[in-house]
């Protein structure tokens, strides 16, 4: 055995000792780094002033039948007709006689293959006004006809590359709002044959939804999903959330997508976290809005067409006042204001291809950031799509993704810049509706949502 002097024998023994307390030291960093359990309050990030995040879903339009003479934004303010000639887009009147056709069938029409040029063949398109045959699917409103939404637009932010997820009606994009997912869902539940008003769990029995998924293969379930919602994760870490919507048997009860997923309609989470639309004023004005927040409304103010536009962006209005009209409320506070469908109404952006091709994505959407963090005057081309919203309350609120939808898409953080000053709130004045036109039918054909 070879000997060591003394001298070497205490080099080896400092050699030694220092190793091994590097070695400890490096074990003690390694179980610092392991995560520790710990109770997530009902409160976002240190990183973000926004504590309070609001989902408005209004009904049943496009970009650019709201926006498409908006400046400097994406729009078109003329159409090509299935004979290839150009036309102005007209101008839509703040009520519709009927609803215009917007299923899955009626998007592949009014797409046409990227042509564009199919909407005017839609069933609802064409409506008489007196003497006048009015082309209500290829239209646009002006900025007189919705001056409060374009206010709120060229206040705050205004992405005009926001799609539908889905190139069908309102219940798959309800579901997007609170899933990120729809489990390919392209359709409005039916009950032999006829659309229901319950559109979820408590639906009659024989009640089912078309899926159809990307291998071109079509089922049909009871839409009654078990897929995992934002409103879970939410639930997971002790944050406060609430859907605020009309109650069972009211209109616009179908669109509380929550009312679809299992694990909260069929348990106390229903009452725990689902409230009567009408709370929602009430709660912002006293200061008790959750830290997360879906909000719905009744038929006659969704801005569905066939209802007064004029009449839904009263209400929206006075949705948003209560919490700008709070100021610690508002600073703290963002807002998406979204519509749920394309409603057979013209956009001229061909949709990119979605994750399944056979039904994703749909036409633009319009959507308004509001927030004091909002960057002002904004208009972002960034393309985005209904998991975007998700994509930022999860990054606010340190959530994990439900989903590929949500992990893969454009994050509308973007939108907003925490570092300026923060921007006053906007309080608007509800304004007089013009009357009904003349021979409207008392309850508008709309039950193809």
């Amino acid at each position: 055995m070879k000997q060591f002097s003394a001298w070497q024998r205490l080099t080896i023994a400092t050699i030694i000792r220092i190793a091994g307390t590097l070695g400890l030291l490096l074990l003690l960093v390694c179980f610092d780094r392991v995560p520790k359990p710990q109770v997530v309050a009902a409160v976002t990030s240190h990183s973000y002033p926004i504590q309070h995040i609001v989902i408005m879903v209004k009904e049943n339009h496009t970009f650019d039948n709201l926006f498409g003479t908006f400046p400097g934004a994406d729009g078109a303010t003329t159409y090509k007709d299935p004979n290839g000639k150009v036309h102005p887009l007209n101008h839509e009147p703040d009520m519709l006689f009927f609803d215009v056709a917007h299923d899955h069938a009626a998007f592949l029409t009014a797409y046409d293959h990227g042509k564009m040029d199919g909407f005017s063949l839609l069933p609802g398109a064409i409506e008489i006004y007196g003497v006048l045959k009015l082309d209500v699917a290829d239209a646009q409103f002006y900025q007189s006809d919705i001056p409060n939404y374009w206010q709120y637009a060229q206040t705050f932010a205004l992405p005009d590359h926001f799609f539908y997820t889905i190139q069908g009606p309102s219940f798959p994009g309800h579901l997007f709002s609170i899933a990120a997912t729809d489990d390919d869902v392209d359709a409005n539940p039916i009950l032999k044959g006829k659309y229901v008003n319950n559109w979820g769990c408590d639906s009659s029995k024989g009640t089912t939804v078309e899926e159809l998924h990307s291998n071109g293969k079509v089922s049909h379930v009871f839409p009654c999903f078990t897929f995992p919602t934002l409103g879970d994760l939410l639930t997971a870490r002790g944050i406060s959330w609430k859907s605020y919507a009309p109650g069972f048997n009211q209109t616009g009860y179908e669109w509380d997508a929550f009312d679809s997923i299992q694990d909260i309609r069929d348990s106390n989470q229903w009452k725990q976290h689902n409230a009567d639309y009408s709370q929602f004023v009430k709660d912002a004005t006293a200061g008790t809005l959750p830290t997360v927040s879906w909000l719905v409304q009744p038929t006659s103010v969704s801005d569905h067409p066939g209802e007064s536009m004029c009449a839904g962006e009263n209400w929206t209005v006075q949705q948003i006042n209560a919490i700008m009209q709070n100021k610690t409320l508002w600073n703290t506070t963002a807002i998406f204001l979204t519509w749920d469908d394309f409603g057979g109404l013209y956009d001229h952006v061909v949709p990119p291809v979605g994750p399944n091709p056979q039904i994703e994505f749909g036409f633009r959407a319009p959507l308004i950031v509001i927030s004091p963090y909002a960057r002002p005057h904004y208009i972002d081309s960034t393309q985005y799509n209904f998991a975007s919203m998700l994509k930022f309350v999860e990054t606010v609120l340190d959530l994990p993704s439900l989903g590929e939808m949500d992990k893969q898409a454009h994050n509308l953080i973007n939108v907003f810049n925490f570092s300026q000053q923060a921007l006053p709130p906007l309080v608007l004045k509800q304004r007089k509706c013009p009357p009904p036109p003349a021979g409207r039918p008392m309850n508008p054909i709309t039950d193809i949502s």
